[in-house]
């Protein structure tokens, strides 16, 4: 970045979220909470907390939460909001009253060719906080990058697939019979009942959302709109992922209810979903650098919106190994391996890329269908890189969490012999080589991890739909599906494809870290791995296979002892298999 000089000091920065974090009892309560959750065995098991109650159990006292909103007041600031768990607060000022109160000062930089502004230094807070502020958001206007790209210029007739097999565009139906997501919709799982939320940081137009409908006959269902906190952003680069994200949600999940949270920043938005409990499901295609100051401070928030029965999906980055580069605008790797967050949090589920590998096999159809589908079955699927010279950093994102240790639940064959946790869990198609369709003032394709995450969304709203309606659960919510799919992919393995060739290997800086061969990435093989983690589904297999027993156990008892009287005691020993 460029550094420029200071903005005026009576420049506004608007809705400034103030995060709190647990205390360490609070913390511990809560990781044992959401392990409960999860355990079929604990009376907890999927009773889901209201924000209220999310906030009486692990946010601020009523009594610290209004020392902290009068101090905020106190100093000159306007006090926009807080959140129903009491773990956020938001507030607007100037750069004159950040600079005094926090202890940074706000300059303008250059970023991708345009001017923004960021705080220089860390904000800092009065001692008698520094245990209760987790970090800050909004002191700077830079945008969270999305995980989506637009296509070169569309075939003279796209929607008609190719007949060779360098080249194909996927429509919902396409996606619908490749991930046997169509048994599902036959037997009635349309989303009906359930609820999705999407985060964006532009405004979309309903229009295009209406003609993506049109174009490929689905039910005409608007989402339901909310702008949080600050100025409206308007229409931006980042439109591009809002409608990709909800075209393909509403396409998966036709008859479901999405909403779309929007405002300067995504990270803001998703926010704003968790406290206000808005769906059973939280789609985010935006990231950044695992290890950003911010995204440390986020973990609490996406903790809550489990314990409410929330599952949280994530674009697990587009730059491969190099998560903290620049995805398609860097030619080289500069910063290491590295990971996206959100995607690397245990409580979410981050979707890496894949890519089709027809070869000679017939797997598309040379007419399409009334719905524009011409995909014949399932394809063979390698891992996605599409790193060139053209598109430079372009591969599915995944790696080792340099910040959180290995979730009690993420084991499966193939997982390296450490502790830490790994991305992706899962991969879907991310590539050009088979495009999805938008519609964006006109029928176009994108390509990269954002597509399969809001897909995925749509399917675990499918997921949700098939366990009410078999009586499985009550109330839609399956917060947290990590321990489930890892459990899944041994008991009921037909509910994945393993990808097992391709690499995400892109090319590196000499000298750089982790660069000493001139590329850095990792290959696909049996089992788990860092390119295609558990692999893509089989949506049929897995939404009806999720309650399969996952592990046998056997009790045996063993007493010790001498023969006796009624009244003398004796050792029993369970031994568990």
């Amino acid at each position: 970045y460029s550094i420029f000089v200071a903005v005026d000091p009576a420049t506004k920065i608007e809705y400034i979220m103030m995060l709190i974090k647990p205390s360490a009892a609070q913390h511990a309560d809560l990781d044992q909470l959401l392990a409960d959750q999860q355990n079929p065995s604990s009376p907890n098991y999927h009773q889901w907390l209201t924000p209220e109650q999310y906030g009486d159990r692990f946010g601020l006292t009523t009594s610290d939460h209004s020392k902290i909103v009068a101090w905020l007041a106190a100093e000159g600031f306007t006090v926009n909001e807080s959140g129903r768990g009491r773990n956020w607060v938001a507030f607007t000022g100037t750069a004159a009253q950040v600079s005094k109160t926090l202890h940074t000062s706000i300059h303008r930089f250059q970023v991708d060719g345009k001017i923004r502004y960021a705080n220089v230094d860390d904000p800092a807070v009065p001692e008698a906080l520094g245990d209760v502020v987790g970090g800050f958001l909004g002191l700077n206007n830079i945008p969270s990058k999305s995980n989506a790209r637009k296509g070169p210029p569309l075939p003279s007739n796209p929607d008609y697939s190719a007949t060779n097999n360098t080249f194909h565009l996927m429509a919902p139906d396409d996606f619908s019979t490749i991930y046997d997501v169509a048994p599902l919709a036959q037997a009635g799982m349309d989303g009906t009942g359930q609820s999705i939320a999407v985060v964006g940081q532009s405004d979309v137009s309903l229009s295009d959302l209406r003609a993506f409908k049109t174009q490929f006959k689905l039910p005409a269902n608007d989402p339901k709109m909310i702008l949080y906190g600050g100025s409206d952003p308007g229409f931006n680069g980042a439109e591009l992922e809002g409608d990709l994200d909800l075209e393909w949600t509403g396409a998966m999940a036709p008859k479901a209810t999405i909403y779309y949270v929007y405002g300067a920043d995504a990270f803001s938005a998703a926010i704003t979903a968790i406290s206000s409990n808005l769906a059973s499901v939280l789609s985010i295609s935006y990231g950044s650098c695992e290890v950003d100051d911010a995204a440390a401070a986020f973990r609490s928030i996406f903790q809550q919106g489990n314990a409410q029965g929330m599952t949280i999906l994530a674009s697990s980055g587009d730059a491969g190994p190099a998560g903290c580069d620049a995805q398609i605008s860097e030619p080289l790797a500069t910063l290491g391996r590295t990971v996206d967050f959100p995607a690397v949090l245990p409580e979410v589920t981050g979707v890496g890329g894949t890519m089709f590998s027809e070869g000679t096999g017939t797997y598309w159809s040379n007419s399409n269908s009334s719905t524009f589908g011409s995909a014949l079955s399932y394809i063979p699927e390698t891992a996605w890189n599409e790193t060139s010279p053209v598109n430079s950093l372009f591969t599915g994102g995944g790696g080792v969490s340099a910040i959180y240790p290995r979730p009690a639940w993420q084991n499966a064959p193939g997982m390296p012999n450490d502790n830490f946790r790994h991305v992706p869990d899962i991969a879907l198609s991310a590539a050009f080589h088979d495009g999805y369709f938008i519609y964006q003032g006109g029928l176009t394709y994108v390509a990269g991890t954002s597509c399969g995450t809001p897909s995925m969304a749509g399917v675990v709203a499918l997921l949700n739909q098939y366990q009410v309606s078999k009586s499985f659960q009550k109330t839609p919510g399956l917060g947290n599906i990590n321990p489930q799919l890892y459990r899944t992919a041994q008991s009921a393995p037909t509910a994945f494809h393993d990808i097992t060739t391709g690499n995400t290997n892109v090319p590196c800086a000499q000298g750089s870290p982790d660069c000493t061969t001139g590329t850095i990435g990792y290959t696909a093989g049996p089992g788990y791995d860092m390119a295609t983690g558990l692999g893509s589904i089989d949506a049929n297999n897995l939404v009806t296979q999720w309650n399969a027993q996952v592990n046998s156990v056997k009790v045996t008892l063993t007493a010790s002892g001498t023969k006796g009287t009624l009244n003398d005691a004796v050792t029993l020993t369970a031994i568990v298999v």
